[in-house]
């Protein structure tokens, strides 16, 4: 399985980016789905996951209410609509698999080749 992202790029504060993670090959086997971030000089973190069936998702408290993840199994493409952006959400994104629903990066064992985010004030 692969996992390819796109949608990144530069935008001021306040605007919106939407996200895609494609993936490919055998997919029957991928349960959950998150998105991660990585800025400079930082650890990796967790944004936000989903379900197989998209019924479950969870977020980190900081995009609560500004990030929506979302996923269309019939194209096997996951997306994050990001809106409200802050500087503070400048970093390189990525998008994992796992065999379970879960936002701990350790269970991811696919990941993408990452998509940048930069969020001018």
């Amino acid at each position: 399985v692969q996992l390819v992202e796109s949608g990144g790029g530069l935008v001021q504060a306040g605007g919106s980016l939407r996200l895609s993670c494609a993936a490919s090959g055998r997919t029957f086997n991928i349960y959950g789905m998150g998105w991660f971030r990585q800025a400079p000089g930082k650890e990796r973190e967790f944004v936000a996951a989903i379900s197989w069936s998209g019924g479950a998702t969870y977020y980190r408290d900081s995009v609560k209410g500004r990030f929506t993840i979302s996923r269309d199994n019939a194209k096997s493409t996951m997306y994050l609509q990001m809106n409200s952006l802050k500087p503070e959400d400048t970093a390189v994104y990525f998008c994992a698999a796992a065999p379970v629903f879960t936002i701990r990066d350790r269970y991811y064992d696919i990941w993408g080749q990452g998509t940048q985010v930069t969020v001018s004030s």
